[in-house]
C-alpha cells in the first residue's frame, strides 16, 4: 500500500504591502455568531462594501447608467478570527482587468495587524443595462481601475 501524496503547503497570508488601496469597514455586534467571531456571511458583505466604497470614492456615479457592474464570483479563505469590536481594514488590488471583467484580490486586516485575517476574490462583470450581457469596460472606468492593478 502506498503512502498518500503530501498535501501542498498552504500559501503564506498576504500583507498590507500586497495591496494598492484600503477601505476601513466597521464591525457590528450582529456580525458575530454564536462562536464569538465574525460569521462567514459578514466577510462577503465586507468585500462588497469595500469594493463599492472604493469605486464611489474614485468618483464613479452612484446611480446606474447605461452599464452596470454585476458580481459574478466571490470566494474567501479564512486565516484568523475577526469579531466585534475589531477594526477592519480591507485591502484591494486588481489581479485581472479583462475586456468586461474585473477580478479583485481582497484581504481583511484586523486592527493594526500587517498579516491578513482573511483573503478573498471578488469578480465584477461589466454588463449592458439593456441586454444584461457582458459589455466592454468604458475607458473612464478602466482608467480608474488601472490605478490598483497589481
Amino acid at each position: 500500500m502506498s503512502s498518500p501524496a503530501p498535501s501542498p503547503s498552504r500559501p503564506q497570508p498576504r500583507r498590507r504591502a500586497d495591496f494598492a488601496a484600503f477601505v476601513p469597514v466597521t464591525t457590528r455586534w450582529s456580525d458575530n455568531d454564536a462562536y464569538g467571531h465574525m460569521n462567514n456571511a459578514a466577510y462577503y458583505t465586507f468585500f462588497d462594501t469595500a469594493v463599492t466604497t472604493w469605486l464611489l470614492q474614485q468618483g464613479l456615479p452612484t446611480t446606474p447608467g447605461e452599464t452596470l457592474l454585476f458580481v459574478a464570483e466571490t470566494g474567501c479563505r479564512y486565516l484568523s478570527e475577526i469579531g466585534f469590536p475589531d477594526r477592519v481594514t480591507v485591502g484591494l488590488a486588481i489581479s485581472r482587468l479583462g475586456s468586461s471583467s474585473i477580478a479583485y484580490d481582497i484581504a481583511l486586516f484586523r486592527n493594526d495587524e500587517d498579516v491578513a485575517s482573511a483573503e478573498g476574490i471578488f469578480v465584477h462583470v461589466h454588463v449592458s443595462r439593456a441586454t444584461r450581457r457582458p459589455a466592454p469596460i468604458p475607458a473612464e472606468l478602466r482608467a480608474v481601475l488601472e490605478r490598483i492593478v497589481r
